[in-house]
């Protein structure tokens, strides 16, 4: 632990002396009293730890611009819209992640104990992955989506776990699977004295992250082995475009009534919120869902980027 710590210590001043004071890595290297081989890895380490935060101050036009206007449309009380440049999937996904993360941290920077509640999905994860390491024993993260996969294994996608251990935030995880095998069994998981006790806790929360998923052909619900094919073609054609926390909701943001929504176990979203609550998701492929979960009311306020910002106003 000693090691690893120096190493930290000595990484974090590497990238003060490259980042801030403008140094050279042959002029770091000097100053530490290392080679410059070790001062470009100590460098590099400190990027990989999430101990470098670029902050751009200038915000684009365009995108406040759409941000205000999702704002007035939807009535949302928060808005953060990214810029796309041709953007790959991949660099995308990156951009939301790491203005999800500075969302996320306005909330965990905040010494007044809070109760953050938190969904499931990639988006979520990959802005958790962004967050500096944090100590806030002060705050409790409630899962609102089952711990448990299809095979009984821990749900990979446990946001409220992983920000745990980045924050040191108690975690309370909801014990039921995403899907239960049936609406009696759904009933069974969900009456459960330690449900009931995530749940109650869960309705105490100041504020709530939440994915927007898709329905359809390769979706993530599909994909992760939370649904079969079968149940895809059962939802597409009742409507359904989206889901939140599971619960699929049509083009108009209604819930869709089908055999899986009888098994959800996550704890129910409310329309409208009564607590703040933002969703992240981005990317063409979320446009209806995004488009959907903003009509049905179910959030209040969105981290997107700047073409889901336009087709939402279209």
């Amino acid at each position: 632990m000693s090691k690893a710590s120096d190493k930290l210590d000595l990484a974090t001043r590497a990238a003060w002396l490259y980042y801030v004071a403008g140094h050279t890595q042959n002029e770091i290297a000097r100053t530490l009293d290392i080679s410059r081989p070790v001062a470009q890895r100590l460098v590099a380490f400190a990027v990989e730890r999430n101990l470098i935060r670029v902050r751009v101050d200038h915000r684009v036009a365009d995108c406040l611009a759409l941000a205000e206007q999702l704002q007035r449309r939807f009535r949302l009380s928060f808005c953060e819209v990214v810029p796309i440049d041709g953007d790959q999937p991949d660099a995308l996904s990156r951009k939301l992640a790491v203005a999800g993360a500075q969302v996320m941290e306005q909330f965990l920077l905040r010494e007044k104990p809070m109760v953050i509640a938190v969904s499931s999905g990639r988006t979520l994860k990959a802005a958790v992955d962004q967050i500096a390491q944090l100590e806030r024993p002060q705050h409790k993260l409630v899962s609102l989506v089952g711990a448990i996969a299809q095979d009984g294994s821990s749900n990979r996608y446990d946001v409220a776990m992983h920000m745990s251990e980045r924050t040191g935030s108690k975690h309370f995880m909801l014990p039921a699977p995403l899907f239960a095998d049936n609406e009696a069994e759904r009933d069974q998981w969900c009456n459960h004295r330690l449900y009931r006790i995530v749940e109650a806790l869960s309705s105490q929360a100041d504020v709530a992250f939440v994915g927007v998923g898709t329905i359809g052909p390769r979706c993530p619900l599909h994909e992760d082995g939370f649904i079969t094919t079968a149940e895809v073609e059962e939802l597409t054609g009742l409507g359904a475009v989206g889901e939140l926390l599971g619960s699929p909701i049509d083009a108009e943001g209604r819930r869709v009534a089908s055999s899986t929504e009888t098994r959800v176990t996550s704890i129910r979203l409310e329309s409208p919120p009564s607590r703040l609550t933002i969703g992240f998701a981005g990317g063409a492929q979320k446009h209806q869902a995004i488009v959907a979960a903003l009509k049905g009311g179910w959030l209040s306020g969105l981290v997107t980027d700047e073409q889901c910002a336009r087709a939402a106003l279209a």
